[in-house]
């Protein structure tokens, strides 16, 4: 008896225990944070203008968020940073607290801290959770806590007994390269001090306030020497620095255990509206109120969706999946709705919030879709800015950051974007305008004063060949397939609206993705001018110049490259051979049927993982020839769906997420890019995925959780979808059958009304494949529909 009596005490403990549990308990910031995930670990909101995290190092690829778990020392804490960025940027208004007899004014080396501010630390004495960030700097013996308003920064800094401490606020740092423009900074008082940090990215106005006034400080500026200085660059109790690399120094004595905080707030427009963000949201000094104020606001979001079983790893990696979805988009209007619109002027966002970042190449797959599902009125607001900035600018922009206008990648995938939310009922903006404007960049070059470069790249050669010509533009085979399936977007947004003669039209542009697929090779392979296939490589490609074009004089469908000689945007032709997601029957009928699509998809999932010639860093996560970290592969795995072998995706996707997820700092295979891989395996984890987001189909894959609860709120009414996976288990992947709303379901499919109505998705799931399920043609997902 007694031993009964312990064993369910220990059970109803453990099931206590767990219904006690926060989500937020379940997310962990440092997965992703080693290799090149390029996630940060510090404390922000859900698409807060603040993200205020520690950088360890600033230059060079592997820390575009400022962070990598494998080094020992920290430079400072910034307030800006992107969450899974492909490149180095932001790091904006580092502070560093420091007990030194002499003032440092360089951070140091990795190598060697002890030449400047920096400090070393250890995990161990490390934590970091939702709106939240704390470290022992050991060098110092300050122990630094971070937490966050939307907007403001809120730095608590324990110090030991000194009489030589300091604060340094160093506008000389930058994530990556720092630019010939100057910043400013201006010591107002002893307790307050404000300036603007300029950037590659535009201008961040900011406040700093002190809840203890400093006594003596001064300024440095590396531009100039001074020599009463001793030949340094500092200058004593100067109040005000205008440079490059400047920043301020502020000396305290401290008592043991004494706490500074230390305010940040910021702004797009000016000091003044960071003053109004500061005082409107972080008025007062309650640190731990602050805390529990994000705790609550992660809370109110995860708790959207809620699972049930799996293992705690897979909760982990679900819910901080979830999160780091929840930060890949950054607004930038301050609190009275004030914004830097894309024209270098100021605007006001009349009830909603603006967003200045669209990096769509990396975020129109899953992203975007995740948050028209589960974040509807952040998905309108986003739209809402797009149309904004290209009323503003008086042209459609591609990928940017900060509205700087950057034709980096293929593809014009504003479009799907805009198509995609609007056609599952996400409509709060003008249609029309934005309509028009997305046709005009389709067809036409842009109106002067607008360079002619932020035309679509090979327009011209597009419009008249139907394919981007591999001897005149670079990344020709991708920049044709997805400009196809964007004006396939198109011609699903001018039927919804009636159009008829421009749906017909731009349906002809959607099928210009066969003029590149070569029968003989099997490939979308690169073609030339005149119309010819560029060549088989029968060795190593050399570089051929065509004018200001560089470019590989050879076709090897291994072989990857570097810019701007390659034809294939960060993949090869087996990685790109599947960027079709708008026509997939099509793309069957290209390679000979089902079961020869069927083969070639198995051969890509099983041949080697290895490339040809220069390998791009991102070409890791890989099943056979399929990349998971990076973002042309993400749909592959469900196409085998269309051609009757729906259990195949099932495995696929299964396999996807028990091998290229993890917990721990290396838990995410590849670059993040905002939020790209964690919305995909939150997609998957539920059991569905959008493979062509500007439909309102989901195309199912094998459901992860005994039970999910996806809980809608506006404009769904606060209806609830659940999702319930009976006999799930690690073995247990396959669909044996499925009900929806208490009907048989025998398609792999489900359309976003389906979800957003409300009711339930019932799969039973087995050991062994049920081939019979889904498999029937008429139960294909629909594909290339009006």
């Amino acid at each position: 008896m007694k031993i009964l009596f312990i064993t369910a005490l220990i059970i109803i403990t453990a099931c206590s225990q767990e219904k006690d549990k926060r989500l937020t308990d379940y997310v962990d910031p440092f997965i992703g944070t080693d290799y090149f995930a390029h996630t940060f670990p510090g404390a922000t909101l859900p698409f807060s203008m603040v993200q205020l995290s520690p950088d360890v190092h600033n230059e060079g690829w592997t820390y575009s968020s400022g962070y990598q778990y494998a080094d020992k020392s920290i430079m400072g804490f910034s307030h800006t940073h992107f969450s899974g960025s492909g490149w180095i940027g932001l790091g904006d208004i580092l502070i560093m607290p420091t007990i030194n007899d002499e003032i440092q004014i360089d951070p140091g080396s990795r190598g060697n801290p002890d030449e400047g501010y920096r400090s070393r630390f250890e995990h161990a004495e490390e934590s970091a959770s939702p709106g939240y960030y704390s470290v022992r700097l050991k060098d110092y013996n300050i122990k630094a806590e971070l937490t966050v308003s939307k907007r403001v920064g809120l730095h608590k800094y324990t110090f030991p007994d000194a009489d030589n401490a300091h604060i340094l606020i160093d506008l000389g740092h930058s994530l990556g390269e720092l630019p010939e423009k100057k910043s400013h900074i201006n010591i107002i008082s002893k307790t307050r001090i404000e300036g603007y940090k300029t950037s590659i990215l535009g201008v961040l106005y900011f406040i700093v306030e002190f809840n203890k006034p400093f006594t003596s400080f001064g300024t440095w500026n590396k531009s100039y020497a001074k020599p009463e200085s001793g030949g340094g660059f500092i200058n004593p109790y100067k109040t005000a620095e205008t440079g490059r690399e400047i920043g301020v120094f502020l000396d305290y004595s401290t008592v043991r255990n004494e706490e500074i905080l230390v305010k940040v707030a910021v702004s797009h427009v000016s000091i003044n509206g960071a003053i109004n963000n500061l005082e409107t949201e972080l008025p007062g000094w309650d640190f731990d109120y602050v805390r529990r104020e994000a705790v609550k606001i992660w809370n109110e979001e995860l708790t959207k969706i809620e699972i049930e079983g799996g293992s705690e790893e897979q909760k982990q990696i679900f819910y901080t999946s979830l999160y780091h979805s929840l930060l890949a988009q950054q607004i930038s209007n301050d609190v009275d709705g004030k914004f830097f619109g894309m024209d270098g002027k100021v605007h006001t966002a009349e009830g909603y919030d603006f967003y200045p970042s669209f990096l769509a190449w990396d975020t129109y797959r899953s992203e975007q879709p995740l948050m028209v599902l589960f974040e509807p009125q952040h998905a309108n607001d986003m739209i809402k800015s797009i149309v904004t900035k290209t009323r503003n600018y008086g042209w459609l922009p591609a990928q940017h950051a900060w509205n700087n206008f950057a034709q980096g990648m293929v593809g014009d995938h504003l479009i799907p974007m805009v198509t995609d939310a609007y056609i599952k009922g996400i409509q709060d903006y003008d249609i029309d305008f934005i309509y028009n404007m997305m046709r005009k960049k389709s067809t036409e070059l842009p109106p002067l004063p607008i360079d002619p470069s932020e035309s679509r790249r090979g327009l011209t050669f597009y419009s008249e060949l139907g394919y981007l010509p591999a001897d005149k533009e670079t990344e020709s085979v991708p920049a044709t397939l997805e400009f196809a399936y964007d004006d396939w977007c198109l011609a699903q947004l001018a039927a919804f609206l009636g159009k008829t003669k421009d749906t017909q039209f731009f349906m002809t542009k959607a099928l210009n993705y066969k003029t590149v697929f070569d029968k003989e090779s099997g490939f979308m392979r690169p073609r030339l001018y005149d119309g010819s296939w560029l060549k088989m490589c029968e060795q190593s490609p050399e570089i051929i110049k065509n004018g200001k074009h560089f470019y590989y004089n050879c076709f090897n469908p291994l072989w990857i490259g570097v810019r701007p000689n390659r034809h294939f945007t960060e993949s090869n032709a087996w990685q790109y051979l599947w960027s079709v997601p708008h026509d997939v029957p099509g793309l069957i009928d290209l390679m000979g049927g089902k079961e020869k699509f069927i083969t070639k998809l198995d051969t890509f999932f099983n041949m080697s993982p290895e490339v040809n010639g220069p390998n791009y860093v991102g070409v890791v996560g890989t099943i056979g020839q399929y990349v998971h970290g990076n973002q042309p592969s993400h749909h592959v795995a469900y196409l085998y769906n269309y051609a009757g072998a729906p259990w195949k995706s099932q495995e696929k996707v299964h396999k996807i997420m028990d091998m290229l997820y993890q917990t721990g700092p290396g838990g995410i295979c590849g670059n993040e890019d905002m939020g790209s891989l964690s919305s995909w395996y939150v997609f998957s984890a539920l059991g569905f995925y959008p493979v062509a987001p500007g439909t309102d189909v989901y195309v199912i894959g094998s459901p992860l959780f005994n039970k999910a609860t996806i809980k809608l709120g506006s404009p769904y009414k606060g209806k609830e979808f659940i999702i319930k996976a009976n006999n799930i288990s690690g073995e247990n992947i396959y669909i044996q059958s499925a009900r929806l709303n208490d009907k048989k379901l025998d398609k792999p499919w489900l359309t976003h009304a389906d979800i957003i109505n409300g009711g339930s998705l019932i799969f039973e799931m087995g050991p062994t494949p049920n081939k019979q399920w889904g498999s029937k043609p008429e139960n294909a997902p629909p594909s290339m529909v009006q």
